[in-house]
C-alpha cells in the first residue's frame, strides 16, 4: 500500500509543480464567498495534537513567504475517511434522517487491529498543498471497502465514489486563494519538506459530520463520534 500511495503522491506532486511553475494553478474563488452553499455528509478523522503542531510549523513558514494563500487552522485539519454524500448546493441535512446513518454505523463500524497513519512528506494539486498520509498495513483500505459495501447495500442516500474513488490518506493544508507573489521561494520550501516526517498517530475516533466544502469547524455539524 505504501509503495502504491507513494507513486500516486509523487505523480500528483510532479504534475502540480509544473502547473504552478507555468502559472496554470487554480485559484479558489469560492473560499471567501458567503454565497457558497455546498454541503455534504462524510466520515472524517481528526489528527492528534503532535502531528497538527508539526504541520502548523510548516504552514507558518509558508505563510511568511505567501501570506495571502489560505492556510487551514489546526481545528480544520483532517483526513476524509469516506465522503458519504458529496458536497452539493442541492443537499441539506433536513433531507435525510441523520439518526439512520448513526444507527447503521454503530452496528457495523469496527476496525480489526490498530489503525496507525504516518504523515511523511508533502504533495500537491493544481489548487492546494497536501500532507502525505501513509496508513500502516492495509487497515484503512479494508475499512473503506467495508463502508462502501455497507452504504451501497443499504437504502440510505449516498453518492460514494461518484465524484472520485478515494485511495489516499492525504491532509489538505493550503488552498490557493490569490496569485503567487513569491512563487520560486514557495516552491523551494515545498521541496525542502518533500520528505519531512510530521509524525505518526493512532486513530482512536471517527466522526460523522455534516460539512461545508472546506470542512471548517465553525460551520461543521458533528453528528456522532465513534470510538475505534
Amino acid at each position: 500500500m505504501s509503495e502504491e500511495l507513494s507513486n500516486i503522491y509523487n505523480k500528483l506532486y510532479i504534475d502540480a509543480i509544473e502547473k504552478i511553475k507555468s502559472d496554470q494553478y487554480v485559484i479558489d474563488h469560492m473560499i471567501d464567498s458567503p454565497l457558497d452553499k455546498r454541503f455534504g455528509l462524510a466520515l472524517i478523522i481528526k489528527l492528534d495534537q503532535h502531528v497538527k503542531q508539526q504541520i502548523q510549523t510548516f504552514l507558518s513558514t509558508l505563510h511568511a513567504i505567501e501570506p495571502d494563500q489560505y492556510y487551514l487552522p489546526s481545528s480544520d485539519i483532517h483526513i476524509t475517511l469516506l465522503p458519504i454524500i458529496s458536497c452539493s448546493a442541492d443537499f441539506d441535512l433536513n433531507q435525510i434522517s441523520a439518526q439512520d446513518y448513526i444507527d447503521l454505523l454503530r452496528e457495523n463500524l469496527f476496525i480489526e487491529g490498530k489503525l496507525e497513519i504516518n504523515f511523511k512528506g508533502i504533495t500537491a494539486s493544481s489548487s492546494c498543498i497536501m500532507i502525505q498520509g501513509f496508513p500502516q498495513q492495509n487497515i484503512l483500505n479494508e475499512l473503506r471497502n467495508q463502508l462502501r459495501t455497507l452504504f451501497k447495500t443499504s437504502s440510505l442516500r449516498q453518492t460514494i465514489d461518484e465524484r472520485y474513488f478515494l485511495q489516499t490518506a492525504h491532509v489538505t493544508v493550503v488552498r490557493f486563494r490569490k496569485a503567487f507573489t513569491a512563487k520560486e521561494e514557495f516552491l523551494k520550501l515545498l521541496e525542502d519538506y518533500k520528505d519531512y516526517d510530521f509524525g505518526t498517530m493512532t486513530v482512536n475516533e471517527i466522526e460523522l459530520v455534516y460539512h461545508d466544502w472546506y470542512v471548517r469547524e465553525k460551520i461543521v455539524k458533528s453528528l456522532c463520534r465513534f470510538e475505534v
